[in-house]
């Protein structure tokens, strides 16, 4: 069978989110099924490491698509040309974009709809697009993915899409994430916090991951408890970033918090394995695989209680209400100073985690690739 991949974020350095999930589940495709022959759609030019193998042909599909009118030329007239072209048994794109125009057999993974919940995060042109597409994308694939069933009933409801073309495939976390032995762990906030025990969050900095009332929050902690823990901040700088600057400012422990911007992937794994504890409070998530890598390293979490994350998070973590400043505070505290209460969630993480990896991932992905290819 010949199989066609949207790879367009597989960029060296940036494996974020859509580039992180492209690139777990197509090296796993490749290597795990070689009697398949795999065309690897790149919007730019490519690394070489991204080829997992002798069964590999990448082809660069000018314009580079990261802009609504580029998306759109890229998808409806460069992939449509190039399916036509090369003429695959199936089409897999991992970003939830597709191509209208082409007739090849889609297998498409939904991550999120939260341009539907928070419309106003979305800048516009994107938010139009998103709007106007989404829902076709949707209906034209062939075979639906989505990373939790929260999404999967996300896309019913939004878009009145039946279940049963609608398979949960997850996600998973990547080769690294382990405990940290506890000189290692010393050694990890000497470097990041001055040797004081740290609340770690990971992800865009940006008023929908609520950055801004996790900031508050640490600050009531701090005066609650006198502790002399930090609080750092590993992500990307989005845009709307006015309330999070603001929190910053008005906060009277400036000092205590550490905006890491993005960490490379080589050193993430030690910053989750050093803190105390993981604090989630997303208002919004398809998935929220930082959950799963801090269960990894037998981290303790505070997430969220909405969307996707009580799946994801199951009994490991405290979840709270995320508007709630005063209740994700006492979270905080509780996990600072009970150490009983960490080792349950530790517990419940190790447990709760087997649910869940990048080869559970990749068969739902190759089974509905399977059918797609022989329908």
């Amino acid at each position: 069978m010949r199989i066609a991949i949207n790879t367009r974020f597989l960029m060296p350095g940036q494996l974020e989110g859509l580039g992180r999930y492209t690139y777990e589940v197509a090296r796993r495709l490749v290597q795990g099924h070689p009697e398949h022959e795999y065309l690897f759609f790149f919007d730019r030019p490519f690394d070489k490491r991204f080829l997992f193998g002798d069964n590999v042909r990448a082809i660069v599909l000018p314009p580079p698509a990261r802009h609504p009118i580029l998306w759109y030329i890229w998808f409806e007239y460069s992939v449509a040309r190039a399916l036509a072209r090369y003429k695959p048994d199936v089409f897999f794109s991992p970003d939830g974009y597709l191509s209208l125009h082409a007739k090849t057999p889609t297998v498409m993974v939904v991550h999120d709809l939260a341009h539907e919940h928070f419309p106003d995060a979305v800048p516009f042109l994107v938010r139009r697009f998103y709007q106007h597409y989404v829902p076709r994308y949707c209906r034209r694939a062939d075979h639906l993915l989505a990373v939790s069933s929260y999404t999967r009933q996300d896309i019913q409801q939004q878009y009145q899409i039946d279940g049963s073309r609608i398979a949960v495939c997850g996600n998973g976390c990547r080769q690294g994430f382990s405990p940290l032995p506890e000189t290692e762990r010393k050694r990890v906030r000497q470097q990041y916090s001055d040797g004081q025990p740290y609340f770690l969050y990971v992800g865009a900095v940006h008023p929908r991951k609520n950055t801004h009332r996790l900031i508050e929050a640490f600050s009531r902690f701090k005066r609650q408890t006198g502790a002399g823990a930090k609080l750092l901040i590993a992500g990307r700088f989005a845009w709307q970033t006015g309330p999070v600057r603001g929190a910053f400012e008005a906060s009277p422990f400036r000092e205590d918090i550490r905006f890491l911007g993005f960490v490379p992937d080589e050193n993430l794994p030690e910053l989750m394995g050093g803190a105390c504890g993981f604090v989630y409070p997303s208002l919004f998530e398809g998935f929220g695989l930082p959950l799963l890598e801090a269960m990894h390293c037998d981290v303790p979490l505070i997430s969220s209680q909405n969307s996707s994350l009580p799946e994801v998070a199951g009994a490991a973590a405290l979840l709270i209400d995320p508007l709630d400043v005063a209740q994700l505070a006492i979270a905080m505290q509780r996990l600072y100073e009970d150490q009983g209460l960490r080792q349950q969630l530790i517990e419940a993480g190790r447990r709760q985690r087997q649910k869940f990896s990048w080869d559970k991932t990749t068969e739902v992905v190759y089974q509905n690739l399977l059918k797609a290819g022989l329908e």
